[in-house]
């Protein structure tokens, strides 16, 4: 599954992806995976927003509201950003496991 979400938006081209310091800052502010089947469309829109974290983290939340809205598959979208925000998680406790640094 993909890493990272790769699109253009108004002339500008985007990155999406975590890292284990944007996926610690979400769980910070209360961010869960468990909410998903409570929650999906709250659950999407922050895994979404997080995923601008890393790389554009100054994108203002209306701006990444919009650019939502370009994806017309959502279960699509919701099950890329998943993989993509559980690959970082796992690694991360693989790394902690092992105590290597992955």
């Amino acid at each position: 599954m993909a890493k990272t979400i790769n699109f253009n938006y108004e002339g500008q081209h985007y990155v999406l992806e975590f890292s284990r310091r944007t996926v610690r800052q979400m769980e910070n502010n209360g961010f869960t995976l468990n909410d998903l089947s409570d929650k999906p469309m709250n659950t999407l829109n922050e895994l979404f927003a997080g995923a601008f974290k890393k790389n554009h983290r100054n994108v203002k939340p209306e701006q990444i509201d919009k650019m939502q809205a370009l994806f017309a598959d959502k279960d699509k979208l919701i099950e890329t950003l998943f993989s993509m925000y559980s690959a970082v998680s796992y690694t991360h406790l693989r790394a902690h496991e092992t105590g290597r640094n992955l």
